[in-house]
């Protein structure tokens, strides 16, 4: 069997909730694996709506992120299907919220997510992990395990607020943790063109961080909001709406910074 090389793995997280994140994690997964990057998520939510947004339900959930956490099952043994070509999933469901107290006492922790990616030989290009909207043991695993950090921010008044939050944890994460862990780029959401904050906090954000902010915008997007709710990603919900060709953009910009990086 030839060897597959080691897929890059990226995390999608703020601990800020309703930031457009699972929505991001879904569409970004989809549009990469459109484009011919086969792509794994990984929803490590005990919410599971990356998991619901996907068609999953909860009736086939039977192996879960939780099992990978706890040594229960393998990653590969839990890796389904969507119905996207090309992308597939380790469901989660409300257990692994519990994972938290479980794990208190096991012998590398925090680096559960990381020793079972290890072991994986799965024939991915990208592995995405969706993060619950807080900064836990499961964010902390997630960070362990990836190599670079994907931010959605929303183009609101305390976006910048949570942001630094966020950035600190990555710092320590790299300080003591991972080495290896870096941005990939950070994501403004919700942009609503009518509203003048969203213009200046986008301004904001790019006058801190340069580069680091991706070009492509995603716009605040009533069809983005429904797809859920249908167990679709927006680009097959309604490929044509404004937020799903954000997202195919966003795609094509995270892969041209990734050949920039090989590159160098």
């Amino acid at each position: 069997m030839p060897e597959h090389k080691k897929p890059r793995v990226l995390v999608v997280a703020n601990q800020k909730g309703g930031v457009g994140k699972t929505t991001t994690a879904i569409n970004l997964g989809t549009a990469l694996a459109a484009v011919g990057q086969p792509t794994l998520l990984l929803d490590l939510d005990p919410q599971g709506n990356a998991s619901t947004g996907l068609g999953i339900s909860r009736a086939e959930r039977t192996r879960t992120t939780y099992d990978v956490l706890m040594g229960d099952a393998s990653l590969a043994d839990s890796v389904m299907p969507t119905k996207i070509p090309g992308l597939s999933i380790v469901p989660s469901t409300v257990d692994l919220s519990g994972a938290e107290l479980e794990l208190i006492d096991v012998q590398r922790r925090n680096y559960r997510l990381k020793d079972a990616l290890a072991d994986f030989g799965g024939p991915y290009e990208y592995v995405l992990i969706d993060c619950p909207p807080s900064l836990t043991l499961l964010t902390v695993n997630a960070m362990c395990a990836a190599d670079a950090v994907v931010v959605p921010l929303q183009c609101e008044f305390f976006a910048l607020e949570g942001l630094t939050q966020l950035l600190k944890t990555i710092d320590l994460v790299r300080a003591n943790l991972n080495p290896e862990l870096e941005i990939q780029g950070i994501v403004l959401t919700m942009f609503d063109r009518r509203n003048n904050l969203s213009d200046q906090v986008a301004a904001d954000v790019r006058e801190h961080l340069g580069d680091k902010v991706y070009k492509t915008i995603i716009p605040r997007n009533v069809r983005i909001s429904e797809a859920p709710s249908h167990g679709l990603p927006a680009l097959v919900y309604d490929l044509k709406c404004p937020g799903s060709q954000a997202y195919i953009k966003l795609a094509g910009e995270l892969i041209q910074r990734e050949r920039t990086r090989m590159a160098a």
